[in-house]
């Protein structure tokens, strides 16, 4: 035996000795203290899952990307969706340290030009709530490209795609059994999902709308046929109209309008589809006009309607750098409420500069997707379009509801990139195949090959 073989044979063994330790070490431990056994057997899965693939956590963690029930982890209290963010983007730093595309280094810079612009306000706003959220929409929107990127770009962007629709379709089945039951009770309001955990129906429907887009544009490397994709489709219409969430109704309208009525798209869409949002368009409208007419002042309409008011009041207190994010969660104003707009949210909470900084971010990221092969940018362009729409009418830096579309975004960055560096990889393939054949080819037919003849 040689040396280099008794080497690898003793790492073998070593390695299945501490493995073995381990297990004993776990086994032990669940009867007594189970805790701290799970924990490590979690961190070594965890390890073998980035050892494996790096994108493999992200993969993973996908589904409960889409889960707003909120847990307590030491004392700070967050969601699902945020936590799994955070496992997700350290093996996904590992992919992204391996070379980004030239799109995707220009979003990147876009999330980074946008913390630095409301790092002003966290540092004129000095408390705790202000800090934590800069960190918290920094993961949202540059973290979840990051983990769209790692897994597009290690061939996982169809399968991604697949796991978030089906997740999706899962949560859109459980709504509608719940409409059923509402409904059969006589109760015809709007249904907000309660099981397996509480969703808003606002949140809800803006993933809804969200992955509906997804699964109606249904990009050719996403895996699924037309069949299959538009029986999804509809089921989260149905579930969208459940809850009656009139920004995510709109939102998803446009997008699907704008998808349909453009000539340059991957494949023929029947304009048919128009017809079917017109009474969900029309029932919008109706309880809009419902609302007004009730003179209520406590409705959702002129709810809004003062809380617009009083944040721009709160606004022209510092106008050029804002009171602070999550200004709300503080005692420094009587009001306490998130303006239910993108552009009034962060103006409020940012200035000025936090909001021409928002703007850029949001125009240069879809700029960014409108450039780049249809294929993949269409999904990206759309799913961008429809979130800007519906935080139009409602809030925006929430959880899931800001990191789902920039994660599809990363998806469509990174299959794209990878989709290119696979055609380079072909081209110089051939390229050495020719400059091998070559030489042969000039050198004409062999001796024994002429004599033949």
């Amino acid at each position: 035996m040689t040396a280099q073989r008794a080497k690898d044979l003793a790492i073998r063994v070593a390695l299945v000795l501490a493995l073995l330790g381990v297990l004993l070490f776990v086994g032990r431990g669940l009867a007594v203290d189970p805790q701290v056994p799970l924990l490590l057997a979690g961190i070594i899965l965890f390890l073998g899952l980035v050892v494996a693939d790096p994108a493999l956590v992200p993969l993973l963690a996908l589904p409960f990307l889409l889960m707003t029930a909120r847990l307590s982890i030491g004392g700070v209290d967050l969601a699902v969706s945020d936590a799994m963010l955070v496992v997700a983007l350290v093996p996904s730093l590992l992919v992204l340290m391996a070379g980004a595309s030239g799109p995707m280094r220009r979003v990147m810079w876009l999330g980074i030009l946008y913390q630095v612009a409301t790092l002003f306000t966290v540092v004129r706003n000095p408390y705790q709530a202000n800090l934590v959220e800069w960190f918290h929409a920094g993961v949202l929107v540059v973290g979840a490209v990051v983990i769209g990127w790692a897994l597009g770009w290690r061939g996982h962007g169809g399968r991604a795609l697949r796991i978030l629709a089906i997740t999706t379709l899962v949560l859109a089945v459980i709504t509608l059994v719940q409409a059923a039951v509402q409904y059969d009770s006589g109760n015809f309001g709007p249904v907000e999902m309660a099981w397996p955990y509480q969703v808003q129906k606002n949140a809800i429907g803006t993933i809804f709308a969200l992955v509906g887009v997804v699964l109606y544009v249904r990009p050719p490397w996403m895996g699924w046929t037309r069949g299959w994709a538009l029986l999804g489709f509809w089921t989260v219409v149905a579930a969208l109209m459940t809850t009656q969430s009139r920004q995510a109704i709109i939102a998803l309208a446009v997008s699907v309008s704008v998808l349909v009525m453009r000539r340059t798209t991957t494949r023929r869409r029947s304009k048919g589809i128009l017809l079917a949002f017109i009474p969900a368009l029309i029932g919008v409208s109706v309880m809009v006009q419902d609302q007004i007419r009730s003179g209520n002042e406590f409705n959702s309409f002129f709810q809004r309607l003062t809380w617009f008011e009083d944040s721009i009041a709160i606004w022209a207190t510092d106008p050029w750098f804002g009171v602070g994010l999550r200004w709300w969660y503080t005692d420094r104003f009587p009001q306490a409420f998130q303006p239910p707009n993108a552009l009034i949210d962060t103006m409020t909470s940012a200035g000025v500069i936090g909001l021409l900084a928002f703007a850029v971010l949001l125009g240069g990221t879809w700029l960014i997707a409108r450039r780049l092969d249809p294929v993949y940018g269409t999904l990206a362009e759309l799913v961008l379009l429809t979130r800007v729409i519906q935080s139009q009418f409602d809030l925006f830096w929430v959880a899931v509801q800001v990191s789902l579309p920039f994660l599809v975004l990363g998806l469509c960055l990174g299959a794209a990139a990878r989709h290119e560096d696979d055609e380079e990889q072909q081209v110089r393939l051939r390229a050495q195949v020719a400059r091998v054949q070559q030489p042969a080819l000039e050198a004409g037919p062999t001796p024994a090959a002429g004599a033949a003849g």
